[in-house]
């Protein structure tokens, strides 16, 4: 997915502040269970850590906050720093210290406060008119849309970002698009599932009319891009991507761009048929026990690729909150060196994890289909060839590569519909492999 890199930062983002949980042993308040809430008028004067499914604060706490959850809503109070990491987190409230946040979908609401910096990870953030950043703002995320007013300088590393709000500080903006972004499908179409509405970004650097920069600008960009008059007090500065001596940078011409756009489905087309030639000599069995699956329960398979996504992030989740919980706890009984162990293999599970999904999501699930393709393709012109070894995978990648590559052709506005190919290939082969798994499951239990 185009995203996922992004997704691996914010998670690996959690994972880093890890380190910073393993404390001597203090006094603190804990939660946990399926909706937690601090009610309006209840006051917690500790720290409190929270583990929960959906976390709701209407209340006040006098101390640290630090959650993990599906849905973090802060409401009321936190007279001191809030650390949380949940597929959405919404600020209504006040934090009188840091916010580090990390997430699929942030939010700061129109009344939001947060007296020092703000650091934050994800594929979304917004921060709406009203609210206000009384330090640094540090971001970096897939977008980010900043209505809001932040008193220190902002640093933003992000796919599309754009500014409307009042900024008492320097602005860094590493942000610039890249060739063939501006195809892809705004993000909102990648976060349909999170409760919250995700703006819609345009990749790159904007500006509007309201934006007011007290400090100086400098962002990155192959070219100068439009800023409002009166937008910047200080001075605005183009960085533009380092390059090689010698090298005279240009932008690239049609030709160019077809020429890179058909070795890219050649490549593609090449690593997907030698790779399913390995996986066929290897695993004969495997192979044909997928096809068979995605052969037989289409639909099925379909839906329980959703599934294996949704677990997949579910479980990377689990590890996180885990690995969270048993360095606080090892922190608290003052074993320092069960808690370095537990994170060290914590970030094993969590990194080994991430690899084989993107194997399986990037490259088995095309394979499976590709051959599965190629089978009722030759099964219609020529029967006879549909049970061989390779040639059914070879026509099937090509047929499958070369549809994506025309509706990701470069010089054609199709690119969402490459997007939704993409996905139902990745989905169709995850499910396949799901309901292989479960079926080996079943089978052995019975044994």
């Amino acid at each position: 997915m185009k995203y996922m890199h992004k997704i691996v930062s914010v998670l690996t983002l959690l994972m880093l502040l890890t380190l910073t949980f393993v404390t001597p042993a203090r006094a603190f308040d804990g939660r946990t269970g399926d909706n937690v809430v601090i009610a309006a008028g209840e006051v917690i004067n500790d720290d409190l850590y929270v583990t929960a499914e959906n976390f709701t604060l209407d209340g006040t706490v006098n101390g640290d906050v630090v959650v993990i959850a599906r849905t973090v809503t802060v409401n009321g109070t936190v007279n001191g720093d809030l650390t949380a990491a949940a597929q959405v987190v919404v600020i209504n409230g006040s934090v009188t210290d840091d916010v580090r946040a990390a997430g699929e979908a942030l939010q700061f609401g129109d009344s939001a406060q947060v007296g020092g910096d703000a650091v934050v990870a994800g594929a979304s953030l917004e921060t709406k008119k009203g609210s206000t950043v009384g330090g640094e703002l540090v971001v970096g995320s897939g977008q980010a849309l900043l209505a809001g007013d932040v008193a220190g300088d902002v640093m933003a590393g992000t796919g599309g970002l754009e500014l409307r709000g009042s900024f008492g500080g320097d602005v860094h903006a590493f942000v610039d698009a890249t060739a063939g972004s501006s195809s892809e499908p705004p993000m909102n179409m990648y976060m349909m599932q999170v409760p919250i509405s995700i703006p819609p970004i345009k990749p790159g650097l904007t500006i509007a009319n309201t934006a007011r920069i007290a400090g100086d600008l400098e962002y990155s960009s192959t070219v100068d891009l439009p800023i409002p008059s009166g937008a910047v007090a200080g001075q605005v500065t183009r960085v533009a991507p380092a390059v090689h001596e010698g090298r005279e940078v240009h932008e690239p011409t049609q030709g160019e761009i077809v020429g890179e756009w058909a070795l890219g489905v050649l490549s593609n087309a090449a690593t997907l048929i030698l790779l399913g030639l390995l996986l066929g000599w290897l695993f004969p069995r495997f192979m044909r026990a997928l096809d068979e699956k995605l052969r037989s329960q289409p639909l099925p398979s379909l839906g329980w690729g959703a599934v294996a996504w949704a677990a997949f992030f579910f479980t990377l989740l689990a590890i996180v909150a885990v690995t969270i919980l048993s360095a606080i706890l090892l922190g608290v009984l003052t074993l320092g060196g069960l808690s370095a162990t537990v994170v060290f293999v914590g970030l094993l599970l969590f990194f080994g994890l991430i690899v084989a999904f993107g194997l399986a999501s990037g490259y088995m699930a095309n394979i499976v289909v590709a051959e599965t393709l190629g089978k009722w393709i030759l099964g219609r012109s020529n029967p006879a060839m549909a049970d061989h070894k390779v040639w059914p995978l070879v026509v099937g990648v090509l047929v499958l590569v070369l549809v994506i590559g025309i509706l990701t052709f470069p010089l054609l506005p199709l690119g969402f519909f490459g997007w939704l190919v993409t996905c139902a290939v990745g989905l169709l082969g995850l499910g396949a492999v799901w309901l292989w798994g479960r079926e080996a499951w079943r089978t052995r239990k019975t044994v």
